[in-house]
């Protein structure tokens, strides 16, 4: 199976201060990769370097065997796009539109849609299963409607790989669910990787293919989710007492006082 997102050597921080180094990453498409670690050890750093919002402080990241570093800001639009907790702000602006915007690495700076970008518009839509509300204001809508709609909008996009900021933070089961069949179904359907940041553990567990965790500074284990959710390798990652955590389901339990 072909790897279309590598490191090699990655240092990653802000300014000078280097948050996360020896980053080894070698990710098959079509797979789903979590990032999971305790706030602040550097998930988001990772996600916008390779993104290349942020620059690499050391080492070399590869998207689909190109140097990200030879690739300018419109070559990475047409590889990768990115939904994150933060909404775009807008006026008056439908679900519709807002999704359309996915188009734009596509449309140039017009932003005007032929015929086949307006299929691919109604093909994301219906794909997050946002029809209903495909007319409606999209700052009126609730957050779980909110971000099926910018998933729909980064599908709209094309992209080989998909990178996710905790795409089920401050969301309710119902939409939970609604955003993990949405991301499970992109990388099986249509084969895009996806690589996101998680703090949720039973999801993680749920969903990933792989997951990579990072500690102190640099990353710990990396495999399967079987692979670390054993030994009280996670209790000692997060710091907290082996027999609140359950490794089977990824879930804490409190205990009786």
């Amino acid at each position: 199976m072909s790897k279309n997102l590598r490191t090699e050597k990655l240092s990653v921080g802000y300014g000078k201060k280097c948050v996360i180094e020896g980053i080894e990453l070698d990710i098959e498409a079509g797979k789903i990769i979590s990032l999971i670690g305790p706030n602040g050890c550097g998930k988001t750093t990772i996600l916008r370097t390779v993104l290349k919002q942020l620059e690499t402080l050391a080492g070399s990241v590869y998207v689909s065997g190109r140097d990200l570093s030879d690739m300018s800001g419109d070559d990475i639009a047409h590889f990768m796009s990115m939904v994150t907790t933060k909404r775009p702000v807008t006026e008056l602006m439908t679900c519709r539109e807002v999704v359309a915007t996915g188009r734009y690495p596509y449309t140039g700076r017009f932003g005007l849609l032929n015929e086949k970008d307006e299929e691919k518009v109604r093909e994301a839509i219906e794909f997050m299963h946002v029809e209903s509300i495909a007319e409606e204001d999209f700052s009126k809508v609730s957050d779980g409607q909110k971000q099926r709609v910018m998933l729909a909008r980064a599908i709209c996009q094309e992209p080989e790989i998909l990178v996710l900021d905790e795409p089920t933070s401050f969301l309710d089961i119902r939409y939970k669910l609604d955003i993990l069949d949405g991301i499970y179904r992109l990388s099986r359907e249509k084969n895009v990787t996806v690589i996101m940041s998680l703090h949720e553990l039973d999801i993680a567990r749920g969903i990933s293919d792989k997951l990579v965790c990072i500690e102190n500074g640099k990353i710990g284990r990396v495999g399967k989710p079987d692979e670390i959710y054993k030994d009280g390798y996670l209790a000692k990652l997060y710091g907290i007492d082996p027999d609140c955590f359950d490794e089977k389901t990824g879930t804490i339990i409190l205990k009786e006082h």
